[in-house]
């Protein structure tokens, strides 16, 4: 006997599964395409456990006569294709005909459906792809279909299944994002009796942005309105082809951590295109940090012979005929939106990012104000104001509004400390009120290092050989005063160092917090009146999952209505106005790339959202006994050398530069 057999319909249905069932999220994305080419205006997407347990989705389309009802489950049987010819020009979302036996041979299958042009419906039950029972029902028009038990006789695949609220986020997101591509339908979604979205149709897609994402995103957002673009034909006799994208973009103090709010369609089909992700990076290169992403919605029309759909076995890839023609016409469209905007004057007030750390802390949203973009605005108006070169930047009066005190924001100091954390007998406010006068300059003290003579021996202590091996000594270090009240400037037995006031107290806040975290004793401030966030469906999920790490973490939260919640108490180190961005970091961190964090790591990124807010700012005045508890205290910390999101805090200037630049040695 030959070794090559003929796979069985049974294994073969099962392979093809692997392909396209990937997870309970792939069921319902079938599911969702069959409904929108079944002409559908209402789509209700029910999910128990996940998808583990039930996926049912409900429309009222065109329905299937009962025979199409059988011969749909037939592997490559399709309404969607005729020939070959059709299959270079798809303007469907789904057309292989796979989607529907692949999924009935890995669950419980249940059929309901009838057509407008029949008087009764087809009731058809499979399990693990077996027949057994196909009835006439009475029902009306439409088709629902019910996926019980996925996976049920593959073991191997439940397995690989995530945590419930990781693949009910990702089935929340799909949902979310094709209720976007068509605001004149109705979609709904319910998971174990709750709503976690009920968008109705709307008139326009800026009606359908502020029903999912609420009016504080829709305000940060260019409209493209639409671009066209003509293109002749290779072959002179074939008509002139036309590109056509619109939808929204963000502004570029809007800055995502990863690509999870950039929504493409291409003819209506929901993708991951890696030539339209770089066109968008290309149109903000130099208006946004390269590790930030813009929320960007974007719908690309175009004939369907200019673009191949049957290229991925889950259709959320293409390939376009003319790439470069593509991605130079997004690219310019967005780019052409944004300068007529003139964004530049949001720089100062960009949310600027954090090359990951080399730990295991999630990367947060990135802290208020960093010294990078800042101190290049003030260069920028200094120099527009035509001041002396040589005049010191630090007598310019600052270009950011002082921070308020936390005091401001919680009405009546008796319920609940004014915002500070134990500081010692120094007292550093968490944020700071507006600059007192300034100081006076420390006294400076000769070092005690003594300089050697040119040709002298260089003294022990001395070596300079970088802040790694001398971070202990950190401690030791005497400040000397600040730079643009930015800065703190100290000298050591190793050389000059340049600390970063912020990021410093931040990593002090950041571990505090988690040891006020773990000894369950975080100072909580109770506010007179509670704050009401807006949440999508995907951090509704997070919420829920998370929300018990929040309340131990200081924030006092109820669900106030359908995807809101409403902030009654807070760590008293955060300021109101800062309160709703750190609640939504945190929910972005339990959200990141859609995967679920271990406990350990949410709780560090919660820690390290407050710290960066709670730290005192630049442009902040600091007397000696502050800088001095700053170090001291800084030296004491687990891990000095770096703020939660892995940025420097201190940067030397060794004692041997120092003499080979006044050519000591």
């Amino acid at each position: 006997m030959g070794r090559i057999r003929v796979l069985s319909d049974n294994v073969a249905n099962k392979i093809a599964a692997g392909e396209v069932v990937e997870r309970p999220a792939s069921v319902v994305k079938e599911l969702l395409e069959n409904s929108l080419d079944a002409g559908s205006k209402s789509i209700r997407v029910e999910i128990e456990s996940g998808g583990r347990r039930l996926i049912r989705v409900a429309d009222d389309g065109c329905g299937m006569l009962n025979d199409d009802a059988l011969l749909a489950f037939e592997r490559h049987a399709t309404s969607k294709l005729h020939d070959i010819k059709d299959l270079f020009c798809i303007a469907t979302l789904g057309f292989r005909g796979e989607a529907l036996p692949s999924i009935a041979s890995v669950s419980r299958l249940l059929l309901e459906t009838r057509s407008l042009d029949e008087s009764t419906g087809t009731r058809v039950e499979i399990a693990g792809g077996k027949i057994l029972g196909c009835d006439e029902i009475a029902r009306g028009a439409g088709t629902t279909i019910s996926i019980r038990d996925l996976f049920f006789n593959v073991p191997v695949r439940r397995k690989f299944l995530r945590s419930e609220q990781t693949e009910l986020a990702h089935i929340a997101s799909l949902v979310t994002h094709y209720s976007l591509a068509h605001p004149d339908k109705t979609f709904e979604l319910y998971s174990g009796g709750s709503t976690l979205l009920y968008a109705t149709p709307v008139e326009s897609l800026r009606e359908r942005v502020f029903q999912v994402f609420g009016a504080p995103l829709l305000d940060d957002l260019l409209e493209l309105g639409e671009r066209k673009l003509s293109l002749p034909d290779e072959d002179p006799s074939e008509p002139v082809l036309e590109y056509t994208v619109r939808g929204f973009v963000s502004r570029p103090q809007v800055q995502k951590n990863n690509r999870n709010s950039i929504f493409i369609f291409v003819n209506g089909r929901l993708i991951r295109d890696r030539l339209i992700l770089h066109a968008i990076s290309a149109a903000y290169h130099n208006l946004m940090p390269p590790a930030c992403f813009p929320f960007a919605l974007l719908f690309l029309e175009c004939d369907p012979g200019e673009v191949d759909v049957n290229v991925h076995p889950s259709k959320t890839e293409v390939r376009f005929r003319h790439q470069t023609v593509v991605h130079d016409f997004v690219r310019d469209s967005i780019r052409e939106q944004l300068m007529v905007s003139r964004p530049a004057p949001s720089f100062s007030a960009a949310v600027s990012p954090i090359p990951p750390s080399p730990g295991p802390i999630p990367v947060a949203q990135a802290g208020v104000e960093l010294p990078y973009s800042e101190f290049s605005q003030m260069m920028r108006d200094h120099e527009a104001r035509g001041a002396d070169p040589g005049a010191p930047l630090g007598e310019m009066p600052p270009v950011f509004d002082p921070p308020v005190p936390v005091s401001e924001f919680t009405m009546q100091p008796s319920l609940a400390p004014v915002g500070r954390f134990d500081f010692g007998d120094v007292g550093i406010p968490v944020n700071q009120g507006p600059p007192s006068p300034r100081p006076e300059p420390a006294a400076v003290v000769p070092l005690k290092l003594r300089i050697p003579d040119t040709h002298g021996a260089f003294p022990a202590g001395a070596s300079g050989t970088g802040m790694s091996a001398n971070m202990e000594r950190i401690g030791e270090l005497r400040p000397l005063g600040q730079l643009h009240n930015s800065f703190i400037i100290a000298a050591g037995v190793d050389g000059l160092w340049i600390i970063d006031q912020h990021v410093a107290h931040e990593r002090i806040l950041f571990e505090q917090v988690l040891a006020q975290q773990a000894a369950g004793q975080v100072e909580v401030q109770q506010l007179l009146m509670p704050v009401i966030l807006q949440l999508t469906p995907g951090q509704q999920i997070e919420y829920a999952r998370i929300e018990d790490e929040l309340r131990a973490s200081g924030f006092d939260t109820e669900p106030f209505g359908n995807r809101t919640i409403a902030v009654k108490a807070a760590p008293s180190a955060i300021g109101m106005g800062d309160l709703e961005r750190v609640v939504l970091e945190i929910l972005e961190i339990a959200e990141n790339e859609l995967r679920s964090v271990s406990l350990a790591d949410l709780r560090r990124g919660i820690a390290a959202s407050i710290a960066c807010r709670a730290a005192i700012k630049i442009n902040t005045p600091l007397d000696q006994r502050k800088m001095e508890w700053m170090i001291r205290t800084l030296a004491s910390t687990e891990y000095p050398m770096a703020c939660p999101h892995g940025r420097p805090v201190a940067l030397q200037y060794g004692t041997r530069e120092i003499l080979k630049a006044f050519h000591r040695i």
